[in-house]
């Protein structure tokens, strides 16, 4: 017997196979699948469901939910209370299933890198806004404290790659289907004289946007003096080209081959090959060339996960099914939703497009920190904000930094500070100061640019920037310096932005004749307000900083502190800190 139903929004399909005598009770198994994969696991489920029979004779029924990928992994990390930021927390909605099947193993690898990260803490504090709730609060995680989020790792069920997606008119001009186009080729074509317009879906919240990101800023990267001209350029491109959905991004391709429209349209995007397979089912009037490009993006795997809160009893039955999802039948599902089986090869009815290869080889693991680095990146420039940058110029920040080659730990640290501002869209307003004692008459902070956008003084920023100098014999005037930059901010905030205070230091407060730490915090309390929050983002740059000084006053603010241990990490340590503003 086969009943549908609609749960919370999703259309699920309840397999429940009776057997008269042959079976005793019911045994319920709980399947979400990525939408695209969830219409081949329903009959091979059905199928399979026919006869199959749980540990203790029961009979066996499948729920099979199609759940977009995202929803899940916030479901799982805030039902144990890791926070995920970048992804939010839960709907509400989405139920922890049994089974989970989503389209990237890249999932997987987040939520252990996210449990980790909160186990560890990773030198890292944060603390919520006033009137903030944490993630902890949640009262299901404490019984899931002692259980993993997710295995190790899950088993393929299904393969797409990740293609570029270009009109064909286009695609032609860049030598396809006759000539491999080539990541060099296209960061050109994006940055030469009239720049192909670029798209990508959120890579926070979508497998083929992080895929694309991954492959693209790795490109950009290694394209030796060009480098970081060329990461910037690219990344700016991709930000100015999302969309939060993959329908909404198709959408903004063209609709008929005028040149015109083909310049001021999307160009080309990232996107997994059964959404161009899709797309140009639909006989759209500019058909879509999926380029596969090389080295080739990592692709879509569909890891068949059984979650370690499934009950015990149940481990059985989920293995049966998985053994259910091969064969030719199920090959040839997959192939109806434009999919490849879990051997890179295609079932019967698959609508090749033009230059696909007949198999693709499994990809090997995604490196982590590469993952990590990219969302952080990508997090930390993508959020409208409004920032004040304060800068450490005490005498401590002339120490030479052994592990960056002798530069000082001002050095490195204002160069973290311009690699961030390059990324930084023409939207974001900053402000410059730098602190230590005395140092503009008896204040120990100095306004180098005010809180503007960038578009109106990036030159001006960096020309600070670059006249940054340690002062001699300078020391720490902490608290006074916070108490002003946090002031500042809150005089100017403005709604809709995300306003922070970031504070890079190397020392604890020095200055005898400022305001005391009792003081800061008492007055922080006072002048904080829930309805405007101000993110206080600190920033230990070695471990001369005082950590415990530092959270105490972000405790009453909100926001994090983070230490750089090595100085020469600063500038990871830097897009992690500002990344945090967005949540």
């Amino acid at each position: 017997m086969t009943t549908i139903a609609v749960v919370g929004g999703f259309l699920t399909l309840v397999v429940l196979q009776r057997r008269g005598s042959s079976c005793e009770g019911e045994l319920r198994l709980n399947v979400a699948a990525a939408p695209e994969i969830a219409a081949a696991v329903e009959p091979a489920a059905q199928a399979w469901a026919k006869t199959a029979t749980g540990p203790n004779n029961q009979c066996v029924s499948v729920d099979v939910v199609s759940a977009e990928p995202v929803d899940v992994a916030a479901a799982i990390a805030t039902a144990h209370g890791v926070p995920m930021r970048e992804i939010g927390q839960a709907d509400g909605k989405t139920k922890l299933p049994d089974v989970w099947i989503p389209d990237s193993s890249t999932w997987i690898q987040r939520l252990q890198a996210a449990a980790a990260k909160a186990k560890a803490g990773k030198g890292e504090t944060v603390t919520p806004a006033p009137g903030q709730a944490t993630a902890s609060a949640n009262p299901q995680a404490a019984a899931l404290a002692n259980k993993p989020l997710v295995p190790e790792k899950g088993t393929s069920v299904g393969r797409s790659p990740v293609v570029l997606a270009v009109p064909e008119p286009l695609a032609a001009t860049l030598g396809w289907p006759k000539k491999q186009v080539t990541w060099p080729k296209l960061l050109q074509t994006m940055n030469q004289g009239t720049p192909m317009r670029v798209g990508i879906v959120e890579p926070t919240r979508n497998a083929a946007g992080l895929s694309g990101l991954l492959a693209m800023a790795g490109a950009a990267q290694a394209s030796g003096a060009k480098a970081q001209e060329n990461t910037v350029a690219a990344l700016r491109a991709l930000v100015k080209g999302k969309s939060a959905l993959t329908a909404d991004l198709l959408a903004e391709y063209p609709k008929d081959t005028d040149p015109a429209t083909l310049a001021t349209k999307l160009g080309a995007a990232p996107l997994p090959e059964f959404a161009v397979v899709s797309y140009n089912a639909n006989e759209p009037p500019v058909r879509l060339a999926a380029i596969y490009m090389e080295p080739s993006p990592l692709g879509l795997d569909y890891p068949y996960t059984i979650l370690p809160t499934m009950a015990p009893e149940k481990s059985s039955t989920a293995n049966g099914l998985l053994a259910a999802l091969h064969g030719d039948e199920y090959a040839n599902a997959l192939a109806k939703a434009g999919l490849r089986a879990s051997d890179g090869k295609t079932g019967a009815g698959f609508s090749a497009p033009t230059g696909a290869p007949a198999s693709i080889a499994a990809d090997k693991p995604a490196d982590v920190v590469s993952i990590i680095k990219s969302l952080t990146t990508w997090s930390a420039v993508t959020a409208p904000s409004r920032m004040l940058a304060i800068i450490d110029v005490s005498g401590s920040m002339g120490q030479l930094v052994p592990t960056a080659g002798g530069a000082t730990r001002e050095q490195v640290t204002v160069e973290a500070a311009k690699g961030g501002l390059a990324l930084f869209d023409d939207d974001w307003s900053v402000g410059l100061w730098t602190f230590s004692t005395f140092l503009d008459g008896n204040k120990d902070y100095k306004q180098l640019a005010p809180i503007a956008p960038i578009a109106s003084q990036r030159n001006k920023l960096l020309a600070a920037l670059s006249g940054i100098r340690p002062k001699e014999g300078g020391a720490t005037g902490l608290y006074d310096t916070v108490l002003a930059g946090y002031r500042e901010v809150k005089k100017g905030w403005a709604p809709g932005r995300i306003n922070s205070m970031v504070i890079l230091t190397d020392g604890e407060n020095q200055d005898s004749d400022g305001i005391s730490l009792d003081t800061l915090l008492t007055t922080l309390r006072k002048e904080a307000d829930p309805n405007k929050p101000i993110q206080v983002i600190a920033i230990g740059i070695s471990e001369d900083a005082s950590k415990a000084e530092l959270e105490k006053i972000t405790k009453v603010t909100g926001g994090g502190v983070f230490i750089a241990k090595d100085p020469a990490q600063i500038g990871d340590i830097f897009l992690q800190a500002i990344a945090l503003r967005a949540q």
